[in-house]
């Protein structure tokens, strides 16, 4: 079933139940409210009337003028003896002539139904000093009120009738509308898996309701997202590519050369294998690098522990300085820095920052870590060739090098501060890069320090 459909099923279903409990209490209103004002009529008329003295008399209990004073039409208003025998009578209701004298020493009042319709009784002992001598009786049909509920009830049918359609109607052009957008953005999908093009939903901001819009920028940020997500695969290709175009062409130049002259050129054929061995080398070390960015992309990539971050700059520092001879240097104000995060990725993280570092510098390297409110801020600095001001937006992009005929020279492939920047983005932490050319440069990464 459409949401449409349930939604219009729905609305409905819970209006007719509302008018339902509407009339029905507005029908027992309007008959508690009537009763209440018939009964009290006929109290005051038997007050008035018991305040008349002869009817306190037995001998005027049988005069015709007694009740005649007090007769309306619909009603019946009789005397009984003790004997059950009518002395006195007034009324012209053949329904209501035809009820049974009853004699009662009890004062009694109620409801009853003459043929399905309403009459109110009343019946009182009368006293002559202390001796009950006979009981009035009072009978009124409620004829008007009869007919005002018929009429009551025909009108709250209609209502509810016209209520009912309106609602239908309405209901379903609101729906229409409501779900028009979810319709479009249902056309939309479609239309992209038949096409493979991605397209935007466009809506009206005036027409629609809030809720539809954050749908819609919902939608429209995640065709965003995936626009720019082929994008980068796109690019991400076509960088690989070219990348690996290189060392595959000396690679393949290399040994031609070698399968041509090498056999007999001791020199030919020692330079074809250390090209060859260098080449390879590069095309691992990006293979490996590629690799890791792959893995990078995953959410569950990280395994969270608590470590000190000053014992982990040190070690790794120390492992730098054994295997490239470069002065590194940790600066702490403590000893110890309690850091929650993926132990492994902030040592490869630190590996990436000294490793540009090394290359691009020939002087002593500084590492800085401070606590500030809630944060460990690690900072790499050297004093080497810098980035030009022009390139520093594409630092952090796939296969971008500064000054791409050195880097090539120190064997980097581009990728490692892209890997850097998604180990931050995955601590939630955030990257900034300071550098002037020919000054230097300082990496500054801020992480959270969640407990």
């Amino acid at each position: 079933m459409t949401l449409r459909k349930r939604f219009t099923f729905f609305t409905i279903f819970w209006l007719i139940f509302i008018l339902i409990l509407f009339n029905i209490f507005v029908y027992l209103f309007v008959i508690k409210i009537t009763l209440r004002s018939e009964d009290q009529l006929l109290t005051n008329k038997v007050n008035i009337l018991l305040e008349d003295p002869r009817i306190n008399d037995p001998a005027t209990l049988s005069d015709p003028d007694l009740l005649r004073d007090y007769y309306n039409a619909s009603e019946l208003m009789r005397i009984v003896d003790t004997k059950g025998m009518v002395l006195n009578s007034r009324g012209s209701d053949p329904e209501l002539l035809a009820l049974p004298p009853v004699f009662t020493e009890q004062h009694e009042t109620g409801m009853m139904f003459i043929d399905g319709r309403r009459a109110l009784f009343m019946k009182v002992p009368l006293y002559h000093g202390s001796q009950v001598i006979g009981t009035l009786e009072m009978y009124r049909k409620l004829t008007l009120l009869d007919s005002y509920l018929q009429v009551l009830v025909i009108a709250l049918t209609i209502t509810s009738v016209g209520a009912t359609l309106f609602a239908i109607i309405g209901t379903y052009w609101f729906t229409s509308r409501l779900t028009s957008p979810i319709q479009h953005m249902v056309q939309t999908m479609r239309e992209i898996d038949r096409s493979g093009k991605l397209r935007q939903i466009e809506l009206d901001q005036k027409d629609q309701s809030a809720e539809l819009l954050q749908l819609a920028r919902a939608f429209n940020q995640m065709i965003d997202r995936l626009d720019r997500t082929f994008e980068h695969q796109k690019q991400f290709v076509v960088d690989a590519s070219h990348e690996l175009k290189t060392p595959l062409t000396v690679i393949s130049s290399y040994a031609g050369m070698l399968k041509r002259w090498g056999r007999d050129d001791d020199t030919i054929r020692d330079e074809a294998i250390e090209a060859i061995s260098k080449e390879a080398q590069r095309l691992q070390n990006l293979t490996k690098s590629m690799l890791m960015l792959a893995q990078a992309e995953q959410e569950d990539w990280l395994k969270a522990e608590i470590f000190n971050v000053v014992q982990l700059a040190e070690e790794t520092a120390d492992l730098l300085h054994m295997t490239f001879q470069r002065m590194i240097r940790v600066h702490s104000a403590k000893p110890e820095v309690r850091l929650r995060a993926d132990k492994d990725k902030i040592r490869q993280l630190m590996v990436i920052l000294l490793d540009n570092a090394i290359k691009y510098s020939k002087e002593t390297i500084d590492i800085s870590l401070t606590v500030t409110k809630g944060t460990v801020r690690i900072s790499v600095s050297d004093k080497g060739i810098g980035i030009p001001e022009e390139e520093m937006p594409y630092i952090f992009e796939r296969f971008f090098r500064v000054d791409g005929a050195r880097s090539r020279s120190t064997g980097g492939v581009g990728l490692g501060l892209s890997i850097a920047k998604r180990i931050v983005d995955l601590h939630d932490g955030q990257i900034d890069v300071f550098s002037k050319p020919e000054q230097g440069t300082t990496i500054t990464v801020v992480l959270p320090q969640k407990k």
